[in-house]
């Protein structure tokens, strides 16, 4: 009786998310790339505007040569990660859902508290994954790649090393399986991840009080651009992608800069040429590159 009602409930689970996504993995892939596309270009397009509009900081180097790096590692990461996981997180969790897996398909909650419950949790995961690239000497390497930015503007948000972003999609497709996360939910959290980390990253001004009162929903431009500082205490701090909750809750956070917003030093204390920052560079970087002070477990040193 146990087992049938079981049945019956992964059944009724399944009927819902298929009414609101693809039948397939083959259109859950397409569509969800098509959404993705289209809010990367969307909120691409509004920072960069707003950064010529309303800039914060003046830049360090040419803007021309920064953003032809920073896309094409945006390019190369994609093209990798298509190759590599082809159905993507909203794929794996259609599979969850078809195979009973994970905590929240054990559970009759309402489809909409299965959304929100899969966003918050997607996001306290890559809290906790950002972290461990900050603590662990091998991770923080690729993490350097990102780091390594002498300015800080919306095509930062998107610059990672392909390793990274390879190992990250292996934790969030894990963490899908785990919480049994909703296929709605995943891609909601895929695209609103995108459009944050942009956000967060762009060289935008905003009043002080905007700014104060967003940082209780939304991690803001001056709240993450401190985690990009040249000083090690505060490149370890601020470590939140779209939530700024997981800062405060666990003591990571830190309001203010030593320096002021439009004076602070970006980037890392060891790579300050950007002469050796150019796309071959950077990505040879965690295999030739010093880890320098940063890694939390070398912070003390």
């Amino acid at each position: 009786m146990i087992g049938r009602q079981a049945d019956r409930s992964c059944v009724a689970q399944a009927q819902r998310w298929t009414s609101l996504i693809p039948t397939s993995t083959t259109e859950a892939m397409n569509s969800q790339l098509l959404i993705r596309m289209a809010g990367f270009l969307g909120v691409l397009t509004l920072m960069a505007l707003w950064e010529v509009g309303a800039p914060r900081r003046s830049f360090s180097m040419p803007r021309g040569p920064r953003w032809f790096v920073n896309i094409t590692v945006v390019v190369l990461d994609s093209v990798i990660v298509r190759l590599l996981f082809a159905a993507g997180t909203v794929g794996m969790a259609m599979v969850a859902i078809e195979r009973n897996w994970g905590l929240l398909n054990q559970l009759s909650w309402p489809s909409w508290l299965n959304i929100l419950l899969t966003v918050i949790a997607l996001d306290f995961v890559l809290y906790l994954q950002h972290v461990m690239f900050h603590a662990i000497p091998l991770f923080w390497r690729f993490h350097m790649m990102h780091h390594a930015d002498l300015d800080c503007d919306v095509t930062t948000g998107v610059r990672f090393h392909p390793v990274e972003v390879v190992l990250s999609m292996v934790i969030k497709l894990g963490a899908v399986l785990l919480f049994g996360a909703a296929p709605v939910g995943v891609l909601v959290f895929e695209i609103v991840l995108n459009a944050t980390s942009m956000f967060n990253h762009s060289n935008i001004w905003m009043p002080v009080v905007v700014d104060r009162a967003l940082r209780w929903m939304i991690v803001t431009p001056d709240m993450h651009r401190i985690h990009h500082s040249v000083l090690p205490q505060e490149t370890n701090s601020n470590f939140g992608f779209n939530l700024p909750w997981w800062d405060r809750l666990l003591g990571s956070y830190r309001e203010d800069p030593v320096r002021s917003h439009t004076i602070m030093s970006l980037g890392l204390e060891q790579y300050r040429d950007p002469r050796g920052l150019t796309l071959r560079h950077i990505l040879a970087l965690p295999f030739v590159g010093a880890p320098g002070r940063y890694p939390l477990a070398r912070k003390d040193e």
